[in-house]
């Protein structure tokens, strides 16, 4: 029981982070590879404090990795938290194609069921 709340509370956590604009501006740029904070500012016109409160909410769900080299804070996106919220959707989209088919079934009782 404790795992299926930890996954539930991880999976609001990840949806939560990626609901905020901000951050889905983010985590787009960190797809085309690492970035330091700094250039993550720049064309969000976000100061580096700023940034670093949205790279915490993205690290604390798995979304995003960083580490510092020296003065450079370096991030990249880590793929944990994005596979468990690509398996909730995946789940959620087989549950609700079941229920598209039991209701084509019932509105066409006419058709052969596979």
């Amino acid at each position: 029981m404790a795992a299926i709340l930890k996954s539930l509370l991880n999976h609001d956590q990840i949806f939560n982070a990626l609901g905020d604009p901000t951050r889905r501006a983010i985590v787009d740029r960190l797809s085309q590879g690492s970035s330091s904070v700094s250039e993550l500012a720049k064309p969000l016109g976000l100061t580096l404090a700023a940034i670093g409160q949205h790279l915490q909410v993205l690290e604390a769900c798995g979304i995003v990795t960083t580490e510092k080299a020296g003065r450079v804070r370096s991030c990249r996106l880590d793929q944990t938290g994005l596979r468990a919220a690509e398996r909730w959707l995946a789940e959620r989209r087989m549950a609700w194609e079941r229920n598209f088919d039991r209701l084509a079934e019932i509105l066409d009782p006419d058709k052969e069921s596979p």
